[in-house]
């Protein structure tokens, strides 16, 4: 449920895939690839334990990929970040520089260079649903963005002595608070049930309006993950250690 391997031998110097760590069903989708094994679920505990299952198997590497809130405010839906720490529950976490600076060369071009940023990232342990939040944890970290999983995707690195990179789209902007509907269907496993969001729609119809601009900005979050995938794939970026 939480798993997609596709390793390769082309998969770093050392032969082994990286590990791509996400918390969506259709995060993981689009980080599928020759030489990847992707752990994905929105429940931290789940996402840990498959995380470590797959770090048992032997990895390279392991990437932060998908979403992220926004936290500048200067950042649209569709901005990419490559991360150079992660600010969260386990402290500064700080990424591979080198390998960072692979993935920005990478994403560096077009039509993805104008929407890159290199910054730190913050991450939490609970949807962060207001703009006033947002502000606030912008001003207390400095960070770009923020999400649920780069904190135990680099714990999980640092415990281990691995590589750790951060690649993220930005799908809700700072100045957006977000309606409830729209983590309403989120399930456990990083998939999305539609009946709760069409019960919260009932409850509350005004969020409508919200929900469809929610929709919109994640079109724009979708299209830069895909074309910064490809980038990455046909770069040999996502692999630590490829030339």
């Amino acid at each position: 449920m939480f798993r997609s391997t596709a390793p390769s031998a082309d998969a770093g110097s050392s032969g082994l895939p990286v590990i791509v760590v996400t918390g969506m069903a259709f995060e993981a989708r689009i980080a599928r690839g020759e030489g990847v094994e992707v752990v994905y679920a929105a429940r931290a505990d789940l996402l840990e334990r498959a995380l470590s299952a797959a770090v048992a198997r032997g990895c390279s590497g392991i990437v932060s990929f998908g979403t992220a809130g926004g936290l500048a405010p200067d950042l649209k839906p569709g901005a990419l970040i490559v991360a150079d720490a992660v600010e969260g529950p386990f402290g500064r976490i700080s990424t591979d520089s080198a390998w960072a600076n692979r993935l920005a060369a990478a994403l560096a071009t077009a039509p993805l260079g104008s929407r890159l940023q290199r910054g730190p990232m913050a991450a939490v342990t609970a949807p962060l649903m207001s703009a006033h939040d947002k502000r606030a944890l912008h001003r207390s970290t400095g960070a770009l963005a923020v999400d649920m999983e780069s904190h135990l995707a680099g714990a999980m690195a640092a415990a281990r002595g691995l590589p750790f990179a951060v690649c993220r789209a930005i799908v809700d902007p700072a100045w957006r608070t977000l309606p409830s509907a729209a983590t309403a269907g989120l399930r456990d496993d990083g998939s999305t049930a539609l009946a709760p969001i069409l019960r919260e729609l009932m409850r509350q119809p005004s969020q409508i309006g919200a929900l469809i601009q929610v929709a919109i900005d994640a079109r724009a979050a979708r299209i830069s993950l895909v074309q910064a995938r490809h980038a990455l794939g046909a770069a040999g970026a996502l692999h630590f250690g490829a030339a």
